[in-house]
Order: structure tokens, then C-alpha cells, then sequence
């Protein structure tokens, strides 16, 4: 991995859905899906983001993507030898021409595919619509796709439905993969998985990022996942990043509060083992109207005055190590052995 060459890099990111009244229609309110997110992605490199359910991980992947509009911000795609070019600002051709370097794996390999088509429909898809990206004929880019991802290309003509669900997910992999893109979102590619079929998948990255050089944005609710695959890890709570840092340096010394009641919510395989438990007090903030000052404020046990009225910004701990917590500095907090 290159560790100075930055893939992308996304400033200010926001993603606002209006809420409109039952009868009149009119908007009264927006939900902070995504809420000033900075984030960048180097070339090579997984980014592991976690957080609760509902907290906007999905959403800022899709809006990376443009799958979902962003409402404000920049996505700057770093191009090898030129400026970086950013993604919000194209459209038409521009944007045509740039999505074949940013792909996405979904989580449900069953809705993902299309039933109805076979399995070479659905892995040269991308490339009938990209035919610049195609070296060889499209038949033996299919079967090189299959065979790189672990799949026979002798069942190119099957659909999905006589495939199990982790060869799904491989399909999914492969068709992400016909564009030879830089960047991939890979939104909890495995939760849906049995367990001895997430190692395969997981390993299945790891090979391609090592073949290809392939960025990756790791979605997750499954930290035990996030520290096996990812080189640094995000941590988000109701739309914003509070928390940024190595994967080994999060989970040994955590410094936001909320990272460290994640972190001691990982089961541990021996049930003879003894441990602290910490529990958030309260429910995930509603985003569309969330607290004052801190958004974890109300659920923290460290939480004084200050964070009540004043946003925390997310500024530089150490290198590499961004918290958004006004006394992250202060604050001795437990992290964990994996």
C-alpha cells in the first residue's frame, strides 16, 4: 500500500432528506442523514466505517457514489497523474466516463442480482455499457472475472437462483470488478452471510485489494470483521465522523466515548471470561432532531456542560488520529485485545 497516495477525499459531505407535512406537502424539516462528513481513502486501502444502525453509513456510501444526490460537499476522485476531479461536479458524459473507477457490492446478494438474467448478463452489464474498459472480448473477461473470483465460468449461462448465497456474493464481487475500478463501497458485503462463508468473501478482498490495488470504504456494524480487513477504521454516530484512526491504534486506546462502548459490545468466544460491560443509556438521537452541541452529549457518561452547548470539531489527536470530543485529550478510555 502507498501510504501517501490519497484515492479519494471527501470534504463536508451532507446529505439532508425534506420532511413534508401529511396534507399540504410542505416541507417542515429535514433528516441529517449524512451530516458534514470528512473522510479520504488512499490507493490500496480499506476503511473500515461502523457504527449503530441507522446512523448514516450506507447513506454517505451511496452518496459517495452518486447513487443518492448529496445535498452539499466535494468528492475528489484523485486521478493518477492529473487533478483530482470532483465526482458532485460532473454530469452527462463527465460522469459517464467516471463511473467505470468507483463500484459498489451490495449487502444482499439476493436482491442484488437480477433473476432474470444469467450470470454472464449480469457480469458484462457494466461492460456494454463501458466498452473502452474492455481489453478482450467481453466472453473472456467473463470468464476471467469468474474464474478470479473463485467461480467455475463453465456456469456463465446459469441464473442466480442455482447459486448459493456466498457464490452470489461472488458474482456481485466479479461484476463490481468488470471496470477494473480504483474504488469499491463494499456495504456489509457479509452480514448476510453464514460465518464460514464470510472468511471466504473476506479473504476474497483481501486477494483482489493485493492483485489490484483496490481502495475499499468497508461498511459494518461488525467490529470483529472491520479489524480482521481494515487498515483504519471510521467510527460515525447520527451523520457525523467522530472518530478516525489506525484499526490497531482504535481498538487498543479509543479516544471518544462512544468508540469505547462499541468496542466493549464485541462478544468474546470464551464465556469464562471477565470483563467490564459499559451500556448506553437512552436511544440513537432522531436525525431529524438532534441534540444540541455534542449528539452523544445526552448518552455519555463523560459529558459536562461545554458539550451540551459547543460542537465538537474533529481535529488531530495524533497523526492519523481524529476525534471529535472536547476532552478526548483528557479521557481514559478501555480498548480492547483482538
Amino acid at each position: 500500500m502507498n501510504n501517501n497516495e490519497i484515492l479519494l477525499e471527501v470534504r463536508g459531505l451532507t446529505k439532508h432528506f425534506p420532511l413534508k407535512s401529511n396534507f399540504w406537502r410542505r416541507v417542515i424539516g429535514h433528516v441529517r442523514a449524512v451530516d458534514g462528513v470528512d473522510l479520504f481513502v488512499r490507493r490500496g486501502e480499506t476503511l473500515g466505517l461502523v457504527g449503530e444502525s441507522g446512523c448514516g453509513k450506507t447513506t454517505l456510501g451511496r452518496c459517495i457514489l452518486r447513487a443518492i444526490e448529496p445535498t452539499a460537499g466535494e468528492v475528489l476522485y484523485h486521478l493518477q497523474g492529473r487533478q483530482p476531479v470532483d465526482f458532485r461536479s460532473l454530469s452527462g458524459d463527465q460522469l459517464r466516463q467516471m463511473r467505470p473507477f468507483m463500484q459498489m457490492v451490495f449487502q444482499d446478494p439476493f436482491s442484488a442480482l437480477d433473476p432474470r438474467m444469467t450470470v454472464y448478463d449480469i457480469i458484462s452489464e457494466p461492460l456494454r455499457a463501458n466498452p473502452g474498459r474492455v481489453m478482450t472480448t467481453i466472453v473472456e473477461r467473463v470468464k476471467e472475472l469468474m474464474t478470479v473470483v473463485g467461480l467455475n465460468p463453465q456456469y456463465m449461462e446459469r441464473y442466480p437462483h442455482a447459486f448459493s448465497t456466498g457464490q452470489r456474493q461472488r458474482i456481485s464481487v466479479a461484476r463490481a470488478l468488470a471496470t477494473s475500478p480504483e474504488f469499491i463501497v463494499c456495504d456489509e458485503p457479509v452480514s448476510a452471510l453464514d460465518v464460514s462463508v464470510r472468511s471466504q468473501i473476506l479473504n476474497l478482498l483481501l486477494e483482489l485489494q493485493d492483485r489490484y490495488q483496490v481502495g475499499y470504504l468497508f461498511i459494518s456494524h461488525d467490529l470483529s470483521v472491520i479489524h480482521h480487513i481494515s487498515h483504519r477504521v471510521a467510527v460515525m454516530y447520527v451523520g457525523k465522523i467522530v472518530e478516525t484512526a489506525s484499526a490497531v491504534e482504535l481498538f487498543q486506546s479509543p479516544k471518544h466515548p462512544y468508540t469505547e462502548v462499541l468496542l466493549h459490545a464485541i462478544p468474546r468466544p470464551d464465556p469464562r471470561s471477565k470483563r467490564i460491560r459499559l451500556y448506553l443509556s437512552g436511544e440513537l438521537p432522531n436525525p431529524a432532531n438532534p441534540p444540541s452541541g455534542c449528539y452523544f452529549h445526552p448518552r455519555c457518561g463523560y459529558a459536562q456542560e461545554v458539550c451540551a452547548r459547543q460542537t465538537p470539531a474533529l481535529s488531530e489527536l495524533s497523526p492519523l488520529h481524529h476525534v471529535a470530543c472536547h476532552f478526548a485529550a483528557e479521557l481514559n478510555l478501555n480498548g480492547v485485545a483482538m
